[in-house]
């Protein structure tokens, strides 16, 4: 543990205007804070915070980030409040304390819920500071680095999991790889113990078989570099545990098959002496076609600059070769935290570090934070947006997004922006017309079409891969699906109302709505749309006494006027039922289960009998409704030419098929179902008509 004189020392040494009577306060505050509480290790709790310091002098952070890092728990795990550490040490560190701090009423939440608001504060106050994010990721690090001393091994595999869910990519999109490499291997010992066991043994075999081979291929590479007249910098080791293992797992291969074990680092003065020093690697060695990655010309997201290739060295070995300056190294090894030490000089001290070009993807998350429903959403979209290796694709005019992997032209109209991911119907890439969920791939130039006419479909959601885009696509959706309950629920309340004595006005309904414990008329409607308050609930709100003298088991007034669903979206408000498949023309009914969407059957549906734990509702399609899917059910002769003379029957019908599968086959006929896109119940009957008429159908009924 760092002595009190010794964090100090480290401070001044490169901040020399620092407070030093601050830090020390600051270090005997926390000291006496924590008192004589204990670490899982037996060690003094205050060893963790100062140790937490320690790792930011490291990074050459300023004081305030520093005493931010020795008073980092005392608000969660001692009496100390926000406010006397702002009365103490001033509202920027309390700010930057409070934003590290978990949230006090966590304990009593579901684990997944307790994860989901501790992330939910932590990126909203990394938003506004980033030295959140470096402390919160020091404090992680050293935790993880003790993590062998908690006896529940339950506890240590949920620590590890969320370390390498959340944590270690985290880490890894400001650019802080040493950070996520020690993350993951420490997460990984924890996850998979046999499978650490199993790699890092191996790789002390292939140390102790193979000698100085590491230091021979770097002295190679040295060499044929210095020939040229480079002066450069190579180490060698070889590829990461989790590295290995991941690799494994995704290629389904074994240890043996991994054939680049060894990677190389290779340091140089310029950008120009980078690209000459491939030159001459590649000259040297084979290359391996399709491992060569420029993140010198197009950086990753987090800054990251680096020429990344393979190489065939000597008897078949591969070896992997990283060339970058010496500026690009420290920026690489430790990203932001770097960045923010270099521009300090000529910054104020203790100014905060706020998202930029650099970091930009911050500004994606606080977008899910926004849009995510739940705690199991927040986590989900979260994960997608802080994970993924990634491609690059250009808007027209040459703008460049970063993506995932498997991003579709949906999720490149919400990495441009969410208004144009809203609006999107088509995509042209590279010049050609494509459906939205064409995945991209590197270098691809797409142009989102749009219309104002349009909305997120909930069919997207089946393909986008982003946490932006799916976040998006689901508060677009449940707008949407709100605005049609309210709209059913409004036409609900007008037939209540009719059957209350006397008339009613807006001022009593705003008396019911404050009765219900509602905020407003819309929640109302929402509550009557989706079955949440019953009839005799809403009567006895709007008009108390009402329903006093009526009996619990009453049979209440019928519907007089049936519920209109035209200009409703099916899946939304309510949803067409896939037993019977209604069409505008059927006669239907609604079902109207609590906080679920209105069924509609046709009112000769054979499952409407399991609907008497539901309220049954008279809905209409409205006048001229149309579009709706229907079912049908054909026998063919099993010949040649028969589906193409079926589909061309339903071709001159304008009818659209969706679906076609055969679900028999007993010779000489099949027996096929067949899902088609009609405008109303005529509509299907000309077609069944037609089809019928055909010496290639035997039968043709609807189901």
């Amino acid at each position: 543990m760092l002595r009190q004189y010794e964090l100090v020392e480290r401070v001044l040494e490169y901040a020399p205007e620092a407070d030093e009577a601050l830090l020390n306060r600051a270090y005997v505050y926390t000291v006496q804070k924590h008192g004589s509480q204990k670490r899982a290790s037996g060690d003094p709790y205050f060893s963790h915070p100062i140790e937490v310091a320690g790792l930011m002098t490291e990074l050459k952070l300023d004081q305030q980030t520093i005493i931010t890092a020795l008073l980092h728990d005392t608000v969660e795990d001692t009496l100390v409040t926000v406010e006397e550490i702002e009365q103490k040490f001033g509202p920027e560190v309390a700010r930057l304390v409070d934003g590290v701090t978990k949230l006090s009423k966590i304990e009593a939440m579901p684990e997944n819920e307790r994860a989901a608001e501790n992330l939910r504060k932590f990126l909203l106050a990394m938003s506004e500071d980033l030295r959140v994010l470096l402390v919160k990721l020091a404090d992680r690090l050293h935790n993880m680095r003790t993590l062998h001393f908690i006896k529940s091994e339950d506890k240590r595999r949920r620590i590890a999991r969320e370390t390498m869910d959340i944590y270690a990519p985290l880490a890894e999109r400001v650019g802080m790889y040493e950070y996520m490499r020690e993350m993951q291997l420490l997460a990984f010992e924890q996850l998979e113990p046999e499978a650490y066991a199993i790699i890092t043994g191996r790789l002390a075999q292939i140390r102790n078989q193979e000698g100085g081979q590491v230091d021979a291929i770097a002295f190679a590479v040295r060499q044929a570099l210095a020939e040229a007249g480079l002066v450069v910098e190579v180490a060698g080791r070889e590829k990461h545990p989790y590295s290995i293992w991941r690799k494994m797992s995704e290629r389904h291969v074994t240890f043996e098959q991994i054939t680049d074990i060894m990677a190389f680092r290779v340091l140089v003065d310029t950008p120009g002496d980078c690209y000459r020093a491939l030159g001459i690697l590649h000259q040297t060695w084979q290359m391996i076609p399709g491992r060569f990655k420029d993140y010198i010309s197009t950086p990753k997201n987090n800054g990251y600059k680096s020429l990344h290739t393979a190489l065939i060295y000597e008897n078949s070995m591969r070896m992997e070769v990283q060339i970058r300056t010496h500026e690009m190294h420290r920026t690489n090894e430790f990203g932001l935290a770097a960045h923010w030490a270099y521009k300090q000089g000529g910054d104020k001290p203790g100014s905060a570090i706020r998202p930029d070009g650099q970091v930009g993807w911050l500004r994606d998350l606080i977008e899910i934070v926004d849009a995510s429903h739940d705690a199991e959403e927040l986590l989900e979209h979260t994960k997608l947006a802080i994970y993924a290796d990634r491609i690059f694709a250009f808007t027209p005019k040459g703008a460049l997004h970063q993506l995932p992997k498997g991003s579709t032209a949906v999720d490149f109209a919400y990495a441009v922006h969410t208004k144009l991911g809203n609006s999107a119907v088509g995509a042209k890439i590279n010049g050609r017309l494509v459906p939205l969920r064409t995945r991209l791939a590197n270098g691809d130039v797409v142009e989102v079409v749009r219309s104002t006419h349009t909305e997120p479909q909930l069919a997207w959601l089946g393909f986008v891969v982003t946490g932006k885009a799916r976040a998006a696509i689901r508060r677009a959706v449940r707008a949407k699906e709100r605005q049609e309950i309210a709209a059913i629920g409004s036409t609900l309340l007008d037939e209540i109302i009719s059957r209350l004595p006397g008339k009613i006005g807006k001022k009593a309904i705003s008396a019911g709505v404050g009765r219900l414990g509602l905020r407003d008329e819309e929640e109302l409607m929402v509550a009557i749309g989706s079955a949440r308050l019953t009839d005799r609930q809403v009567m006895e709100a709007i008009c108390p006494g009402s329903t006093a003298e009526l009996p619990e088991d009453i049979d209440w007034p019928v519907q007089e006027q049936a519920i209109s669903i035209k200009g409703l979206t099916p899946g939304m408000g309510f949803h067409l039922a896939e037993c019977c498949h209604p069409v505008p023309g059927d006669r239907i009914v609604g079902l109207r289960r609590s906080d679920q969407k209105v069924e509609v059957h046709t009112i000769d549906c054979m499952t409407l009998a399991s609907g008497v734990d539901a309220d049954w509702l008279d809905v209409s399609w409205g006048e001229r409704t149309t579009g709706a899917i229907g079912r049908l059910r054909l026998v063919l002769y099993n010949r040649p030419g028969t589906l193409a003379e079926v589909t061309d029957i339903l071709a001159r019908n304008r009818a659209n098929v969706v679906n076609l599968q055969m679900v028999q086959r007993d010779e000489p006929f099949g027996t096929y179902e067949v899902d088609m896109e009609v405008s109303d119940l005529a509509h299907l009957t000309r077609i069944i008509g037609s089809l019928r008429a055909s010496d290639a159908v035997s039968e043709a009924q609807r189901i």
